[in-house]
C-alpha cells in the first residue's frame, strides 16, 4: 500500500507517531527500510 505524506495529513501523522522523519520509508514483514535500498528491498521481498 502507498501512503503520499504531501497529501495524505494521516499518512504524515502515522509516519511521525513511528519516529520516522524522512522518506521513502518501506516496511515488509515488520522490517523498515529508510531511504531507498534497492539491495535490501529486493533482498526482503525475496527477488
Amino acid at each position: 500500500m502507498d501512503k503520499n505524506v504531501r497529501e495524505d495529513q494521516a499518512a504524515l501523522k502515522e509516519l511521525l507517531a513511528m519516529g520516522y522523519q524522512s522518506t521513502p520509508v518501506t516496511i515488509i514483514d515488520a522490517e523498515v527500510v529508510i531511504g531507498f535500498d534497492q539491495a535490501r528491498i529486493e533482498k526482503l521481498l525475496g527477488l
